[in-house]
């Protein structure tokens, strides 16, 4: 069994990368609202406010996608889409 994990910066395509998904063979996932380390730091750290100019322009979320696969031979077909 291999965890297969996969941080999507464009919610859009969230449709797109489950049916990929699934033409490999992927029978199941969980998808999870994320949020980047350096995000977190600038906003809610004050000792690292300093990066919310470096984060200009970014994504301020993204979807997790957690999937359990049962061998890397289907981790290598959700690679190749």
């Amino acid at each position: 069994m291999k965890l297969l994990v996969f941080v999507l910066n464009n919610e859009e395509l969230l449709e797109e990368v489950l049916e990929a998904y699934v033409e490999a063979g992927v029978t199941g996932a969980t998808i999870l609202d994320s949020e980047g380390m350096g995000r977190f730091l600038a906003y809610e750290v004050p000792l690292f406010a300093g990066f919310k100019e470096f984060m200009k322009g970014n994504k301020p979320y993204n979807k997790t996608i957690l999937s359990v696969v049962g061998d890397m031979a289907t981790v290598e077909r959700v690679r190749a889409l």
